[in-house]
């Protein structure tokens, strides 16, 4: 990228251009190396390469040039130092605990993110020891309280999944540091392009690429960044087990980032026009979103992030069958649990993304079963008002 280094550029450029690599063929798109193994000169080279004694590449479950690409631009898109990619964010997740967690450690997770991330936590990483309570994601005090001499992570989800509260990054970070915990911050919902978790204080932040950073739901990864020396272990991990990025998945991903800060900004026109009607709906009883003054947490999210995202969840009258019937009667939105699609989309969390959790977690997270979550895609803005306007007459 010239002669200055890449953290003298903006994040649109870096976007475009961060970790690109030519080879010798002199392509203007990154090379796709779709290779599960390399070659060396020579044995001597082959015992270098695995005893680490010589930078290059071995295998493309740890070692490819692509995914590399794809680690590099985003650690540089955070400010972080390096990133570790994984197959999905869910990999991503388990990737961090695996490496800096142990029988014993224990984990204070806001109450307020992905139902699968709670699973991981109750199902499965309990099984192996590692301990963990749940905390309202705005009460600070609540936080501080739950930590334990054998804490080791604060864990969030900033905005939230799907109500889209804002937790207090810098707040969160320094409660972590006086207890010699790390901060952990799930920054799928906005990405670099609108928040920069390190710039708060956060250890460590992670995605799931599947969302906003490919942009059209096309692949499936994750991917973790932070300091090099903290990384280090989770390199370690997906290269013994494996929860690696495909070389293509990244390929697509390098596509995505380069649109990036542009389709950010378009979804955060278009949710805040789409928000703002619906908060006017006589059949909607709440609508969250941090772009509304009538969010909680507006002032802070003005302050901590540059825009606002494309998520929001509203409540309608009429609990679980009037909410089916809406989605039910959606044309232009996507029936689907996933999110950051340029085609907007639609789900019910209480039946759907958070069904595994029981009704009385789902209750003090506060979703209701009349909560909706839609994902405001690229479709012009009043197309997608007359969508559910539509819509909220069947109920």
């Amino acid at each position: 990228m010239g002669d200055k280094p890449d953290q003298e550029y903006a994040i649109e450029t870096l976007s475009v251009r961060a970790g690109q690599v030519r080879t010798h063929e002199g392509e203007q798109s990154e090379p796709l190396f779709l290779t599960s193994s390399f070659t060396f000169k020579n044995a001597a080279q082959a015992a270098a390469r695995f005893k680490g004694d010589e930078p290059g590449n071995i295998y493309s479950r740890f070692t490819n040039p692509t995914v590399r690409t794809f680690e590099q631009r985003l650690a540089l898109l955070e400010g972080g130092e390096r990133c570790v990619a994984t197959g999905s964010g869910m990999a991503a997740i388990l990737t961090t605990c695996m490496a800096l967690l142990k029988s014993g450690d224990h984990v204070v997770c806001s109450q307020s993110v992905f139902g699968t991330t709670v699973t991981l936590f109750q199902q499965w990483l309990s099984k192996f020891g590692v301990q963990h309570t749940f905390v309202p994601l705005t009460d600070y005090a609540a936080w501080e309280q739950a930590i334990r001499p054998e804490t080791k992570l604060l864990f969030v989800e900033t905005p939230s999944n799907p109500l889209t509260e804002i937790a207090d990054i810098a707040r969160l970070s320094e409660i972590a540091h006086r207890h010699d915990c790390l901060s952990v911050v799930d920054n799928c919902f906005l990405t670099p392009a609108l928040q920069l978790p390190f710039k708060f204080g956060a250890d460590i932040v992670i995605h799931s690429a599947t969302k906003y950073l490919d942009g059209q739901g096309r692949c499936v990864g994750g991917a973790i960044i932070g300091g090099d020396k903290l990384l280090e272990p989770m390199f370690g991990f997906v290269r013994t087990a494996g929860p690696s990025l495909s070389p293509f998945n990244a390929w697509v991903f390098l596509k995505g980032l380069e649109t990036l800060g542009l389709r950010m900004e378009a979804h955060s026109a278009r949710a805040l026009a789409v928000a703002d009607w619906l908060q006017q709906q006589p059949k909607v009883k709440r609508v969250y979103y941090p772009g509304l003054p009538s969010h909680p947490q507006h002032e802070l999210a003005k302050r901590q992030q540059k825009g606002y995202g494309g998520i929001i969840s509203f409540e309608v009258e009429g609990g679980q069958p009037a909410a089916w019937k809406l989605i039910d009667g959606v044309r232009i939105f996507s029936i689907t649990a996933n999110l950051g699609d340029a085609k907007s989309t639609i789900t019910h969390p209480a039946t759907t993304t958070h069904w595994r959790i029981t009704p009385e977690e789902r209750a003090r997270a506060g979703i209701t079963d009349g909560l909706i979550r839609i994902s405001v895609g690229l479709e012009n803005a009043e197309d997608l008002k007359r969508d559910l306007q539509q819509a909220l007459k069947s109920i």
